[in-house]
């Protein structure tokens, strides 16, 4: 699809969308856990459905209506002897086999990073067999953390082009994990070891990156009644024997998408967001801070923390007054290689773009684009751009790539008045 929009001054107001990180995370506990849980405020990305998806292939019963999910857990322990039957294979080999015995359960990641890194530890749990799957891109992100466990532990870890195939059951204990990889492996513990029978601690050898994203999985999971404790400022002591307990909770403005249409302030927009909570644990709350700086001047900011803002802040800094971003090295590994995505795009707006291992300067100056840019099959990207094209015009190739995130993106940017239009492709053989 491409999207084609005309220089527009936004305004009006909007409600944030819901918190797609948390909404990962309570749909998660809440299938973790022992009832019936309600999810209030859901917006039904592809990244949202197929964490729903994988949800259901091992055992949890989601319903999804009116912005609400209702989630009847799973109640996943490794000694769950009724949830091993279920799942035995026609061949009646007892639970006790191995895991070539049972029928593995398809759990389809489709492009989600944090589905897939979410949920591998939960596979870990039963001794029983699971397959993910997903895009090529997605297996070609980093695993090696969870790789490291299982090859450690003597489990099962088979990777393909498009699926992972694992088996076994996690151990208790002691967890050292690099901190300057995603903090997504650190959740994904997180979720797994409460099951446990013994105490576990993750140990985060420094740097730690997004340590926010880890608060909000901690917060998560005390939403959910499982408790997790910090040991000074790089290890997380989880106690054994925990269960999730069902609740009633709603997702709160996200910051991560809001980011979008906050931008277009910096442009001579009026655009009011409403919806969003001042104690939000999310790191990119943070984007405020940085549309100052750049709105000041030439900024210095780094990405660390906040490797999703690149995109945007690497746009408004093209538009007003240049920046340099340190921290950038995790985005070669997202939907796209970021910077080198945003590198080509904006050069075609005439904006120059120097990238280094960890680091990204943004000279000023765009115009139109005399072609058209193109999405990368990356979210943000899109939405980075779309942003960009409001000041000069132009169209974007892949424009779909919203719905990851944001289906409703192109709706809302013509609700408060960007002249967009959108045109299929016709497919060609």
């Amino acid at each position: 699809m491409i999207a084609t929009i005309q220089p527009s001054a936004a305004h009006g107001r909007m409600t944030a969308p819901p918190s797609k990180s948390m909404a990962h995370r309570l749909l998660i506990c809440a299938a973790m856990a022992e009832g019936t849980s309600v999810i209030r405020n859901i917006e039904l990305s592809q990244d949202i459905l197929a964490t729903i998806d994988c949800l259901k292939a091992l055992g949890a019963d989601v319903s999804c209506e009116d912005g609400k999910a209702l989630v009847r857990g799973m109640a996943m322990r490794r000694d769950d002897p009724e949830k091993a039957a279920e799942r035995m294979s026609t061949t009646g080999t007892s639970a006790a086999g191995t895991p070539e015995a049972f029928e593995p359960a398809i759990l389809p990641c489709r492009e989600s990073g944090s589905t897939l890194r979410f949920l591998i530890p939960l596979c870990l749990l039963n001794d029983l067999p699971y397959t993910l799957t997903g895009s090529r891109r997605l297996f070609e992100r980093p695993l090696k953390v969870y790789e490291n466990i299982c090859k450690a532990q003597g489990l099962l870890w088979e990777k393909g082009e498009n699926c992972l195939r694992i088996a076994g059951t996690l151990t208790a204990g002691e967890y050292e994990i690099p901190g300057n990889v995603s903090s997504q492996f650190i959740s994904g513990l997180l979720f797994a070891l409460p099951f446990l029978e013994k105490d576990s601690r993750i140990r985060l050898i420094r740097p730690v990156v997004s340590r926010p994203y880890i608060d909000m999985t901690v917060q998560a999971l005390r939403i959910f009644g499982v408790q997790t404790a910090w040991e000074g400022d790089d290890t997380i002591v989880i106690p054994g024997g925990q269960k999730y307990h069902p609740q009633d909770e709603c997702v709160e403005g996200d910051y991560s998408n809001a980011v979008f249409f906050d931008a277009l302030n910096l442009l001579g927009g009026d655009v009011v967001l409403e919806g969003l909570s001042e104690d939000s644990l999310q790191g990119d709350r943070i984007y405020r801070q940085y549309f100052d700086r750049i709105g000041r001047g030439f900024a210095d900011i780094d990405l660390t923390d906040c490797p999703d803002l690149g995109p945007i802040l690497m746009v408004l800094a093209a538009m007003r007054h240049g920046a340099r971003f340190t921290g950038t090295a995790r985005l070669k590994h997202k939907e796209s290689d970021r910077g080198a995505a945003m590198k080509e795009e904006l050069e075609k707006a005439g904006a120059r773009v120097e990238l280094a291992d960890n680091e990204i300067r943004v000279q000023t100056g765009v115009k139109a684009p005399e072609q058209i840019l193109q999405g990368h099959g990356d979210h943000r990207v899109v939405m980075a751009l779309a942003v960009l094209l409001t000041g000069v015009g132009g169209s974007i190739r892949g424009a779909e790539a919203v719905g990851k995130s944001l289906p409703d993106f192109w709706e809302r940017m013509a609700g408060i008045g960007v002249k967009v239009s959108l045109q299929a492709e016709l497919k060609t053989e």
